[in-house]
């Protein structure tokens, strides 16, 4: 009805005089002004109605751009081999190239510290037992907050820490290694990639459960490390089982234990620590994918469901079970729960230990 009224010219009813001409021309601007309001608020009602679908589409369109895989370490080892077997398959499935970036120094804090300030909607981070479950508890003051900055993505996989002595060491199981520490304190020692690494939380964690005492020798890198316990100046270490399976079939380091939870096919003769009298003790070094909080929970949960299939992918298993790493992909509450209990079980450790930075 209005806008019939607004498209009918008005018709004065005087005799043409100048106040009626005056009257006409006034009241047709006034009513093409109200036309012209009517046809932009119609218009801006349709376009608003339309808005949640074109959210949808924007979502669904997300990643349009290549996403930045950052990895906190050197190139090489079993960080490399997760992220890249992951960044292989997620390239296949979520519509973007996935490249990985590797980002080493300051135990981790460094990318961290680069990541959690990205806001560019395209950069992740592969999360880690040390820069996630150690650093908080280490180092007096993070340029990041691991809960603040940010979110997880997914639990993408677990690589079991084996323990190893070197041939000349008389034991042969982790009876023997606790029977000899105890009957020669401070004499063994064991070397670690450094102070807070997965190699020195392996261990005092055995030191703990076993109530025995070793010597830690930190090195900078398990290289060095690998070094001296090959040529016998280190007598055990701990180490990931990718980095370590090669020695352990040459003969160079004999394998006492697992830390996984079940023996391993590469290893099936070797018993694992919590079948050789400690229930219950498992020690994994894993990796997941954070994100940095401004993400999106939409982008968040789009980014897990395809870390989820990627893992599990042929190519990625066999890649990640060539190499003895356990293939997980989670949720992101299960991802978070998953943290939280590994940074109340390392808290104790490490402060019994009285780990600091190296």
């Amino acid at each position: 009805m209005l806008e019939e009224v607004i498209s009918q010219p008005y018709k004065a009813k005087s005799n043409g005089d100048n106040m009626a001409s005056t009257f006409d021309k006034s009241t047709r601007e006034i009513l093409s002004i109200s036309r012209r309001h009517l046809l932009t608020g119609a218009g801006a009602l349709a376009c608003s109605s339309l808005l949640p679908g074109m959210a949808r589409a924007a979502d669904d369109s997300w990643p349009n751009r290549p996403i930045r895989f950052v990895v906190p370490f050197a190139p090489g080892g079993s960080s490399e081999i997760v992220a890249r077997s992951t960044a292989a398959e997620l390239s296949k499935t979520i519509g973007q190239n996935v490249f990985v970036d590797n980002k080493p120094g300051a135990a981790g804090n460094i990318a961290m510290q680069e990541v959690a300030r990205a806001d560019d909607q395209s950069t992740v981070i592969l999360g880690h037992i040390g820069t996630l479950a150690v650093n908080p508890y280490i180092f007096d003051k993070l340029p990041w907050d691991p809960k603040k900055d940010f979110v997880p993505v997914s639990l993408l996989a677990k690589v079991p820490s084996l323990y190893v002595v070197h041939p000349d060491l008389p034991v042969k199981n982790i009876a023997d290694l606790v029977a000899y520490a105890k009957k020669n304190p401070g004499k063994l020692s064991y070397g670690s990639a450094g102070n807070g690494s997965a190699g020195h939380l392996a261990f005092e964690y055995l030191k703990m459960t076993a109530d025995i005492f070793m010597l830690h020798v930190p090195y900078r890198g398990t290289g060095p490390m690998m070094t001296d316990l090959l040529s016998g100046r280190l007598d055990a270490a701990s180490v990931g089982a990718a980095a370590l399976l090669p020695f352990i079939k040459a003969g160079k380091v004999r394998c006492i234990a697992t830390g996984s939870t079940k023996r391993l096919p590469q290893l099936p003769d070797v018993p694992t620590v919590a079948e050789q009298g400690f229930p219950g003790f498992e020690m994994t070094q894993w990796y997941g994918m954070l994100a940095p909080s401004s993400l999106p929970r939409a982008h968040v949960d789009k980014l897990a469901a395809e870390c989820a299939k990627a893992v599990k992918a042929p190519d990625a298993l066999k890649r990640l079970q060539g190499d003895a790493a356990e293939p997980i992909g989670s949720t992101p509450e299960q991802f978070a729960q998953f943290i939280a209990t590994e940074q109340n079980r390392w808290q104790k450790v490490l402060k019994r230990a009285q780990v600091k930075p190296g």
